[in-house]
């Protein structure tokens, strides 16, 4: 499961370069231009920085089902192009950012809950991942095929499936399914665990990038144990992106990455994903090694080699996703 959350005072603040205008004036003044765009609320999406906000808008469609819109950057400083083609962990990440932004705007939910994520699906097309002359603008339709209550009627969870389109072209489908608790039910269940900010095990040395697909140290997550197969999970909590705010436990988009580069490593070349079927079972605690096994899997004919990647801590399984990457 990933848990998710940001601690906030106020979920929307004023219209940048304002300057305490009167609301009718500003009204007024933007009316001179055609509809602008902007992110949502970093709030809604459980990022601090705005920077890492995909997702542009959203409106409701019926009692289930939404549109968001959302838009991908040529350049990113995490999420690199492959190949001339958008980095399909994107594809995750819109697809996370989306389960919080409904959750909140069509639910409900409260700022400050706690979200347990329990597994994440996304399949890409990977010609329509090219980069073009300016960042993707995706429309996103959002299905939620089971939502759950409790006896009064708050959300405590659902599952959600998305399909991503860039001019009538679907560029990739998923979902994922989550619950969410109240902060003191939370608090009670992970009471005395350290958070990011806070002491962790030592930085162990990063595998070299150009073996895990990556450029710089800084971003790796895997160190060498002596084994072709096996990685200890390296957890840099400074990591602006990977750690975009403090937590209680390793973030799953990292174990997903941490998926991504073991397949690297293990298939010796920069896999393009092309699907990717994770399930979190359990958190992932900063406090004890974590352990990154992968192994290939049959294939038979299919273009896609797919490797099975699993997490452990203290030898119970906690994560774990299938692969699958474009050979060519």
């Amino acid at each position: 499961m990933i848990a998710s959350t940001v601690q906030f005072t106020s979920c929307m603040s004023g219209i940048p370069g304002g300057g305490g205008s009167h609301p009718a004036h500003l009204s007024q003044a933007l009316s001179h231009f055609p509809p602008l765009t902007t992110t949502v609320p970093k709030e809604f999406v459980h990022r601090a920085a705005v920077a890492e906000v995909l997702l542009t808008s959203w409106a409701r469609r019926g009692e289930t089902s939404f549109r968001v819109t959302a838009q991908w950057p040529r350049c990113h400083s995490y999420f690199a192009p492959v190949g001339g083609r958008y980095d399909p962990m994107f594809a995750a990440e819109t697809i996370r950012q989306i389960g919080a932004l409904i959750a909140h705007t069509g639910f409900d939910v409260p700022l400050g809950h706690k979200f347990l994520m329990w597994d994440l699906q996304f399949t890409v097309v990977p010609e329509q991942l090219r980069i073009a002359g300016a960042p993707a603008s995706l429309d996103i339709d959002v299905l939620c095929t089971e939502v759950n209550r409790r006896s009064g009627g708050a959300l405590a969870g659902l599952r959600y499936e998305a399909v991503l389109r860039q001019d009538g072209q679907t560029v990739a489908t998923g979902g994922a399914s989550f619950t969410c608790t109240r902060p003191e039910v939370h608090d009670r269940l992970r009471r005395n665990r350290p958070s990011s900010d806070e002491a962790q095990l030592p930085l162990t040395a990063p595998l070299p990038p150009q073996h895990v697909g990556r450029t710089s140290p800084m971003d790796v997550v895997l160190s060498s144990v002596g084994e072709t197969d096996r990685w200890l999970l390296r957890a840099d909590t400074r990591h602006p992106v990977l750690f975009d705010h403090p937590v209680d436990h390793i973030p799953g988009m990292v174990l997903l990455e941490a998926g991504r580069q073991a397949a690297h490593a293990l298939l010796g070349r920069t896999p393009l994903l092309v699907s990717a079927r994770s399930r979190f079972d359990r958190y992932a605690e900063l406090d004890a090694p974590c352990m990154i096994e992968a192994r290939e899997l049959p294939t038979g004919e299919s273009s896609l080699d797919t490797v099975l990647v699993t997490a452990e801590q203290g030898r119970e399984q906690l994560f774990s996703t299938t692969l699958a990457a474009a050979r060519a």
